[in-house]
């Protein structure tokens, strides 16, 4: 996760280390321990807590920031703005939704929410929404539409493991996503609440850069972007990623 670049890019290494000792009392740890493990006995351990949604969340986060701001050094300034589930906050962040130790808390504190719910599948389904919305039970969300014809599907592990069974069996190829959870999906519903509380208690601001919305496809409204009930939902519902991507070359800034 950017090693050299940590290792060669005074940027971006400062842009890391002052996130991760922002986190440090968010999360009880060092996060360059997990994402830059010294020895190779640490490797393997670092990695296995990396692949837990609680130290994943913020570790995307960071990674994503710290490439904006060497970025911007190189002197490419974003005219706009898209960003993928935890990168919608990344965005926010440079637009000055959030401040970055705000940001920070509120990605770990969605992380550790994530983490206390029942473990859960993701299955990458190269369909279009359509059809995938055809072939959903009760139990199964779409979790995200990142082009025309390649959709995420999320929830139980039995329920994902029957999709992709039937998907294999008519020569679909599916592949699973490396999560521990069910994001985007039904079974995030019981955090939801108690993440608004925690939006709620922090500063929210119109959005001085244009963002595109994960929960829509279209433009960050400025009453979207203060609204609490906005990011609960943004956790919980599809991530309209193609749709944004189509609405960055459809209109300029």
């Amino acid at each position: 996760m950017g090693a050299e670049l940590y290792l060669t890019e005074p940027v971006f290494r400062q842009a890391v280390d002052h996130c991760a000792e922002i986190l440090l009392p968010h999360l009880g740890l060092d996060l360059r321990h997990l994402l830059y493990p010294g020895q190779e006995d640490d490797a393997a351990q670092a990695s296995q807590k990396l692949n837990q949604t609680c130290f994943t969340q913020p570790a995307l986060f960071v990674i994503e920031y710290a490439m904006s701001q060497l970025w911007m050094k190189w002197g490419l300034r974003p005219s706009a703005m898209i960003g993928h589930s935890i990168g919608e906050y990344v965005a926010a962040c440079l637009a000055g939704v959030f401040s970055l130790e705000d940001a920070l808390a509120l990605v770990a504190a969605r992380g550790r929410l994530m983490q206390s719910m029942p473990p859960g599948s993701m299955l990458i389904v190269p369909l279009p929404e359509k059809e995938v919305i055809r072939l959903l039970n009760p139990e199964l969300s779409l979790a995200a539409v990142n082009g025309p014809t390649l959709c995420a599907v999320s929830g139980p592990e039995a329920a994902v493991q029957e999709l992709e069974s039937h998907l294999s069996s008519k020569g679909i190829a599916v592949s699973r996503l490396l999560t521990s959870h069910a994001f985007h999906s039904a079974m995030m519903d019981p955090i939801l609440e108690a993440f608004q509380k925690l939006v709620d208690g922090i500063s929210r601001n119109s959005p001085q850069l244009p963002c595109i919305s994960n929960l829509t496809g279209d433009w960050l409204t400025a009453e979207q972007a203060i609204d609490p009930a906005y990011w609960a939902q943004q956790l919980r519902q599809t991530v309209r990623f193609a749709q944004g991507i189509e609405k960055l070359f459809q209109e300029p800034t």
